[in-house]
């Protein structure tokens, strides 16, 4: 009976399942501890670049400065910060800094030579990368 118990303790068969199971246990938890890390920073950001909103209520084509002046408002859920405005694909001086909180709303200046009767292409981008833009005819 002893020579039994003894060769039952010292038999290794058993211990190369054991901590296979074991070792697949830590690979899965270390794998899916990496997917929620993953999911959560991916959707962090698409939920702030989701939420930012801001419309173009009203442009004018300023006859005595010969800009164009721009009202914008911010109606996301985060703040707004104004990165580059394009006239017709071409990049064009602002007012910048040009940032806008919640529900915030101001006059964008954007330094611009203009002809009355043309048609002209403003788009406007934010630093987390939203265009709000259209096409506008001076008078």
């Amino acid at each position: 009976m002893a020579k039994k118990l003894k060769r039952f303790f010292w038999d290794k068969r058993a211990i190369t399942p054991v901590l296979s199971n074991l070792l697949l246990t830590v690979v899965a938890v270390a794998a899916m501890s990496i997917a929620t890390t993953a999911t959560y920073v991916i959707t962090t950001n698409l939920k702030e670049t989701m939420s930012e909103r801001i419309i173009v209520e009203d442009l004018w084509f300023n006859p005595s400065t010969g800009n164009i002046n721009v009202y914008l408002r911010n109606v996301g859920k985060v703040a707004v910060h104004v990165s580059a405005v394009y006239v017709n694909h071409t990049s064009q001086s602002f007012t910048s800094p040009f940032n806008l909180e919640l529900n915030e709303h101001d006059w964008l200046n954007i330094s611009y030579s203009w002809s009355s009767g043309n048609l002209y292409y403003v788009d406007i981008v934010t630093t987390r990368g939203t265009h709000v833009g259209g096409y506008y005819k001076a008078p």
